[in-house]
């Protein structure tokens, strides 16, 4: 039986740890780092590396490493033994400040985006003094940023813990207004919701396309799909109750707070759910939970599967990221208050967000731009490629109300003038929640619905913190200079809530007269990711980004190439894997079914000539058919991918790809898809989709 308060954060080096194992001025300049971002003093260092070496030993730790987050979209890491060399032939266990500060991987590897030429290696980690250290395995994992030689971020944290002291800086400036002086930091909370599907280990490795690509790139539709809704909140399976209680044991351990588990509506997929943390924890623990995710699976005999569409026909996987401002006082900024004061200050930063989704809602889509999401947007189970703000009625008529300065629709019966008049009293709840919307208010919290499965949150609430950050400055510098502050917010907030209105709908996302409407109002629509990439590098993105410091110039253009890049091999290697397969696996056996069906036909035919026209040969004919239909579709893929290396620019290349090759894909997958409904089902070479969503 597991005692979870005793099992929480046994493998991290937190707060309860430093101030039993620091001492009382090593413990404090240690907060002072943390907290407000002083420099660490060498000695305090090495006092903090010895009492983690030491904790990390008694803990069964031989090994450390800079843990950190490529552009790759995964994480890294390069251990080193705390072995050193003592005088009298034996070892000590060693680890100085300087290297739980700063560590030098080999940086060669990683994608750069021109950042740095192949043979220019150096690379360094610097650790991440507000994200706790843990233990993985035998290692202590000490979570860093990394940078190049030249000092260029080459990962997600670096631009995610510059955006959080974007949104801080400008944030207090606004709260000073208010006259909440005694608020010393304002720091982004994040909880993100994570979907995935697990199925049989056997059948996982008896597809190459889930091998190769994480997702299926052939499977004709099951008798039973998700129709009956019946798997959503459903009974959970013993064998995967049993992944799950060894998941949150395992999590527990590291110090997540994994929270909540259920079945999602695909059959064969479900959910987990964490507690708030700040923005870079909380990135910090979705990787852990993804990678733990996949270990656990593999010893339970299942493969987790976190492609954003892993099967056609039924609902994808996305990452449901909840996105909060707090203060170290304890307020959370999107929380109605209590007093007209309170709530002047919640509807401030309310149209903050809503005018920095308008103006960089290109930026919200690049950053969950993917290969992969492309197949998820749209869908019946994720918000459209449109980005707008569902608010629920209440909050949209308060500010419709503001902005016509007429009376709100309430007990109180008064013309909101901020500041004099009393608002009336927000309920937390009064919103339904809309899932249809890319980004939807639901309470005290913004709920980006957006993201794919696999990818990381960093990108996304850098964005989000970046925008909103740029919007509060221009706020910040507006009302500083006002001599009637509140006539001042009063007019800003009818100014901002009329010009970016556009980007609220309430209504059903799913129903293609949005789209229309979406157009109308001016709204992107980026489809794919050929279409949102460009995004990163427009002319008034890229100088937000560079104006908050988030990113340089060069980081950007890096990102724009890395974005293209992983696109563009990503579904190369579909075409691969999906040319291969047809070639070796799929044309072989429909082609071998056929014949002895034919041959079936032929015997029927010789020996009852009333039914020449069978089953049989009907079948037969059929299977040629597509035999053939097969065969010069998969030429035709091979012949557009042969073409396609002719193409060197990055984004024509990903025009390219999808215009013409995924088509191709789309078309030969049909025709495979087909051959498989009239193929014998022990003849049918890999496993079905009933066989993977209804295996575990």
């Amino acid at each position: 039986m597991i005692n979870v308060p005793e099992t929480y954060g046994r493998l991290v080096f937190d707060e309860r740890v430093m101030k039993t194992r620091l001492s009382d001025s090593t413990y404090t300049a240690l907060q002072e780092t943390i907290l407000q971002g002083k420099t660490l003093d060498a000695a305090v260092a090495d006092a903090v590396a010895a009492a983690m070496r030491d904790w990390a030993v008694e803990n069964g730790a031989t090994h450390y490493t800079h843990w950190f987050q490529p552009l790759n979209g995964f994480t890294a890491e390069k251990h080193d033994s705390f072995i050193s060399p003592s005088p009298d032939g034996g070892v000590i266990m060693d680890f100085s400040g300087k290297e739980l500060i700063q560590g030098e991987p080999d940086a060669s590897s990683f994608p750069s985006g021109g950042l740095r030429a192949t043979f220019e290696a150096r690379g360094y980690t610097a650790w991440d003094p507000t994200s706790y250290a843990f233990i993985k395995g035998k290692t202590l994992c000490i979570p860093t940023a990394f940078c190049s030689y030249g000092g260029d971020a080459l990962d997600k944290k670096t631009p995610l813990l510059r955006s959080m002291e974007a949104i801080n800086r400008e944030a207090l400036r606004i709260l000073k207004l208010f006259g909440n002086t005694e608020v010393g930091r304002v720091t982004p909370c994040v909880g993100a919701e994570q979907e995935y599907f697990l199925i049989d280990r056997k059948a996982y490795n008896a597809r190459e396309d889930l091998i190769f690509t994480g997702r299926t790139l052939f499977g004709a539709k099951p008798p039973k799909g998700q129709e009956m809704e019946d798997h959503y909140f459903g009974m959970i399976k013993p064998r995967v109750q049993a992944f799950m209680d060894e998941l949150n044991e395992e999590l527990w351990q590291l110090g997540v707070p994994a929270k909540t588990e259920h079945n999602e509506t695909a059959p064969a997929q479900h959910e987990l759910a964490s507690v708030y943390s700040t923005a870079n924890i909380a990135t910090d623990h979705n990787q852990l939970i993804m990678e733990v995710m996949k270990k656990v699976a593999e010893r339970h005999g299942m493969a987790c599967l976190l492609a954003e569409k892993p099967f056609a026909g039924v609902n994808g996987s996305g990452k449901h990221n909840n996105w909060s401002l707090s203060t170290d006082t304890g307020v959370n900024l999107f929380s109605p208050g209590e007093t007209p004061h309170e709530n002047a200050q919640f509807l401030l930063f309310l149209v903050a967000v809503i005018e920095a989704v308008d103006r960089y809602q290109g930026l919200l889509r690049v950053s969950v731009a993917s290969a992969g999401n492309d197949h998820r947007l749209g869908g019946s189970e994720a918000p459209p490629a449109v980005i707008s703000i569902f608010l629920g009625d209440e909050l949209t008529g308060i500010l419709e109300a503001i902005e016509k300065d007429e009376p709100y629709s309430s007990s109180e019966k008064t013309v909101m003038k901020l500041g004099v008049h009393a608002l009336p009293r927000f309920m937390r709840d009064t919103t339904d929640r809309n899932r249809t919307s890319p980004f939807a208010f639901t309470g005290n919290k913004f709920e980006f619905r957006m993201p794919g499965a696999p990818m990381s949150i960093a990108g996304a609430n850098t964005i989000l913190n970046a925008a909103t950050a740029d919007v509060l400055r221009e706020y910040a510098d507006r009302l500083e200079g006002a001599e009637d502050l509140g006539a001042a917010l009063h007019d800003l907030i009818r100014e901002a809530f009329t010009a970016h209105k556009r980007i609220i709908f309430n209504g059903n996302g799913y129903d293609d007269a949005w789209l229309e409407e979406a157009k109308k109002r001016g709204l992107l629509d980026l489809r794919t990711a050929p279409d949102a990439i460009p995004q990163l590098i427009e002319a008034e993105n890229a100088a937000m980004l560079t104006r908050e410091k988030v990113y340089t110039a060069g980081e950007l253009k890096a990102h724009y190439e890395i974005k293209l890049d992983s696109y563009n091999k990503f579904v190369g290697i579909e075409a691969v894997t999906m040319s291969d397969m047809v070639k070796r696996q799929i044309l072989p056996a429909v082609s071998a079914y056929t014949a002895k069906i034919a041959g079936a036909a032929l015997t029927k035919k010789t020996l009852l000539p009333q039914h020449a026209d069978s089953y049989e040969m009907r079948a037969a004919e059929r299977l040629s058919e597509l035999t053939e239909a097969i065969d010069e579709r998969n030429a035709a893929l091979e012949k557009a991918m042969a073409k396609l290396q002719t193409v060197s620019d990055p984004l024509k290349k990903a025009e390219t790809i999808r215009d013409s090759i995924l088509p191709k894909m789309a078309a030969l997958r049909a025709s495979c898809d087909e051959a498989e409904t009239l193929t014998a089902k022990e003849q049918w070479p890999i496993p079905t989709y009933a066989e993977l969503l209804y295996s575990v």
